[in-house]
């Protein structure tokens, strides 16, 4: 019965309230454990947001100069 179910959903969440700086992924690209997915910046330091996953990307919910929470989704990996 494998392959019958969708692959699990990776969030990739923001752990602190930041700007996004940068985005380094897009919609369909395949990502590894640990791949940068955004830079945030936050009181003049650059924090990656690192692929808590690998396989593809399916949403990115940010853009440079977007203002995110902490919890807040950065990406979805599929």
């Amino acid at each position: 019965m494998r392959g019958r179910y969708p692959r699990a959903v990776a969030e990739v969440r923001a752990e602190i309230t930041a700007n996004v700086w940068q985005v380094h992924v897009e919609v369909g690209q395949a990502v590894g454990v640990g791949d940068t997915i955004a830079i945030l910046e936050s009181m003049k330091m650059e924090i990656p947001v690192e692929s808590p996953a690998g396989g593809t990307v399916a949403e990115v919910r940010v853009r440079p100069d977007d203002q995110v929470q902490e919890g807040d989704v950065i990406a979805v990996i599929q």
